[in-house]
């Protein structure tokens, strides 16, 4: 069988967490190059005893390596800034780039929602670790019922945030919100993350609220549960932590301040509470928040490559 070839940029906790799961998980993907900027760093460490190829000088090396020509796929699981950066120093060659910051270059892919539609773009962004983990609630509650607006909190341990998250943090409101709509289908979103620091560490637990009219509540239900078990296969900490509540909103409740001008009216709200463990390839298993991100681009990596060119099974 003819792997496709990928590169993943950055080594810390999810460019090596993505490591790890194209050596053990994938049966189309090979790992050919892993790039960092530090030449001390674990993940370099680790990829040199799986037999993976290094650099620690950036893009810049990466471009320099042997078989540069033959990587069709790059991972960049750096930073927002580096990753603006890192396109563009990449655009000539023609590589796919699967970018798991938040810069939001290219357009917002949660993969059972819209990865058909962006399948052949060239530079796919996945959101954030929340907007994975919520954003397909919010589309299946879509899929049934307008929605006027819809929240969601994703709460995750401290210590899975790393230094690439705590620098985002702006730029994850920012982004998880505009994809809320963009792909859940709100009409306004909002997004808050919260740095748990509980000792032991709490695995990461996801809230959406949403606010709809009046809808067929079993519908609403089946819709959701159906889109819960779309991400477990992929994901498979995936799950609801109870039952999805669908309560009227008392009269006095100001919420049609939340939704916009002209959206529907509204009568109900939809919260649905989950929780992400993390498959523990490389991280603990509370850091559900990015495995779910290194989950995604490896579905949609291995997609890319299934239309990049048909596999080739010897006889």
């Amino acid at each position: 069988m003819t792997r496709t070839k990928v590169a993943v940029i950055g080594s810390g906790n999810i460019g090596t967490d993505l490591m790890f799961k194209v050596l053990r998980l994938s049966q189309t993907l090979e790992m050919a190059a892993v790039v960092g900027i530090d030449p001390k760093s674990d993940g370099l460490a680790r990829a040199v005893k799986h037999g993976v190829p290094i650099t620690s000088d950036g893009v810049d090396g990466l471009i320099s390596m042997p078989d540069f020509d033959d990587i069709a796929i790059i991972f960049d699981a750096t930073s927002a800034k580096a990753h603006e950066a890192n396109a563009i120093r990449l655009a000539p060659f023609g590589k796919r780039l699967i970018d798991l910051t938040p810069a939001a270059i290219g357009p917002y892919v949660v993969p059972p929602v819209n990865l058909d539609e962006h399948i052949d773009n060239d530079n796919v962004n996945m959101v954030t670790c929340g907007g994975q983990a919520t954003i397909p609630i919010v589309a299946a509650i879509s899929q049934v019922t307008p929605v006027p607006y819809a929240e969601i909190v994703a709460s995750i341990a401290s210590r899975s945030a790393g230094p690439g998250t705590r620098a985002n943090i702006d730029e994850f409101t920012e982004t998880t919100s505009a994809a809320i709509e963009a792909v859940g289908g709100a009409h306004r979103g909002k997004a808050i993350i919260v740095l748990n620091p509980a000792e032991p560490p709490l695995i990461m637990r996801d809230t959406v609220l949403a606010l709809i009219g009046d809808a067929d509540h079993d519908e609403i239900r089946t819709s959701i549960e159906q889109m819960v078990a779309c991400v477990a296969a992929y994901v498979p900490g995936y799950r609801l932590k109870q039952e999805v509540q669908i309560l009227p909103i008392p009269a006095d409740q100001p919420v049609h301040t939340l939704a916009p001008e002209g959206s529907p009216p509204v009568t109900h709200q939809v919260s649905v509470f989950l929780e992400v463990e993390g498959a523990a390839h490389y991280l603990p298993a509370y850091a559900g928040n990015l495995d779910i991100m290194t989950s995604a681009a490896l579905r949609v990596a291995e997609s890319m490559a299934a239309r990049l060119e048909p596999l080739k099974v010897d006889a």
